[in-house]
């Protein structure tokens, strides 16, 4: 037909330009769309996206070399959109309360995946690289959802997660090499190996404590002078007003009258029916021996499904001058978030302010 052509002409000429914002429109969508990491419809959107995903592979495969141009444009392009959808899924889902010192080994990841689809072009390499995003995306979609399934979380319920996403890999590369006839020896090892790279890298930032334990997220936190419970179920907080400069500062000034209390407040999203602990872990930074020195730990019981989290606190008295933080974790040491402030010597002239939260 006459449109090929130019079609074809189109898309070889601007074929990066319009995979990378395929990709970037897969975020914008989901950005508008996904809100609880427990809510069926954000699951089934996932899911979706992860049905399309290996659908377009296959076809893509099983087409290749006889698809039309316009097919061919349609089929990559679907692909990277499915793609970027999955991608900004477990972006705001993992990390739209966290820590960004929790955070960043993910996003550094994402952009690794921008730049190896726009690099990687040649024919086993595609596949495999396809491949092993896909297993990207099977592994952190059941990473949040078994726990979510099975109302609990832990180091067993991430391995069952593991496993999981290696049958589920495994029975789609049969039926790909099915469909495709694809009996190259190398592509199946280079398919296996990448599948391995994600496996264990996705293991280490786990163990080493770089993935947030989802489905937890701590959505508000902050250190307080005073937390009083009112009438209607509600916290009264009260805290410094030292205008916006503060909010650029990693470690907020807070100032501290011996004897008085320092309050650590925290409020953690979990699904419906989560019954479970958290640690708040209190830590000062020795300057003279440079490393960060665990002052008390205090166990919090949760309980899961209100919208803004499950508020608690604790508290301590006595604490030295310089850096502290709060780190709030499981009961399996994994990290939920972090209150980081810094003790200074009271000033009479400070106001104090109240929140309800």
């Amino acid at each position: 037909m006459l449109f090929i052509k130019p079609i074809r002409n189109f898309y070889e000429r601007f074929e990066r330009p319009i995979s990378s914002f395929s990709l970037l429109a897969g975020f914008v969508v989901d950005i508008f769309t996904l809100n609880r990491v427990d809510a069926f419809f954000e699951n089934f959107w996932i899911f979706g996206y992860l049905v399309i995903i290996g659908t377009f592979i296959i076809l893509i495969h099983v087409k290749e070399g006889t698809a039309s141009a316009q097919a061919h444009f349609w089929y990559v392009n679907i692909l990277q959109f499915a793609f970027g959808g999955v991608f900004s899924a477990f972006l705001i889902l993992y990390f739209r309360s966290a820590d960004i010192m929790v955070a960043w080994p993910f996003i550094a990841l994402l952009a690794g995946i921008f730049i190896a689809n726009e690099f990687l072009k040649k024919h086993y390499i595609r596949l495999g690289f396809q491949i092993s995003l896909f297993f990207f995306s099977i592994y952190f979609f059941l990473i949040f959802l078994i726990p979510v399934l099975l109302r609990k979380v832990g180091v067993e319920i991430f391995l069952l997660s593991g496993l999981i996403s290696l049958l589920a890999i495994g029975l789609f590369i049969k039926i790909l090499f099915y469909f495709t006839k694809n009996e190259s020896v190398k592509s199946k090892k280079f398919i296996a190996l990448l599948i391995t790279i994600v496996f264990i890298s996705t293991n280490l930032l786990y163990f080493t404590n770089l993935i947030p334990p989802i489905p937890l997220s701590l959505k508000d936190g902050g250190i307080f002078h005073s937390i009083q419970k009112n009438g209607v179920g509600n916290y009264r907080v009260v805290y410094e007003d030292r205008g916006w400069r503060e909010y650029f500062k990693l470690y907020k000034d807070f100032e501290y009258q011996a004897g008085n209390p320092v309050y650590a407040f925290s409020a953690i999203f979990s699904p419906k029916n989560f019954k479970f602990s958290i640690v708040h872990e209190w830590q000062y930074y020795n300057e003279t021996q440079n490393k960060w020195i665990t002052e008390r730990t205090i166990n919090l019981p949760v309980t899961g499904g209100r919208e803004g989290g499950f508020r608690t606190y604790s508290l301590r008295t006595n604490l030295k001058l310089g850096k502290w933080r709060v780190n709030v974790k499981t009961e399996h040491n994994q990290t939920i978030g972090r209150l980081r402030f810094n003790i200074v010597p009271p000033n009479p002239n400070t106001k104090l302010k109240t929140a309800i939260k």
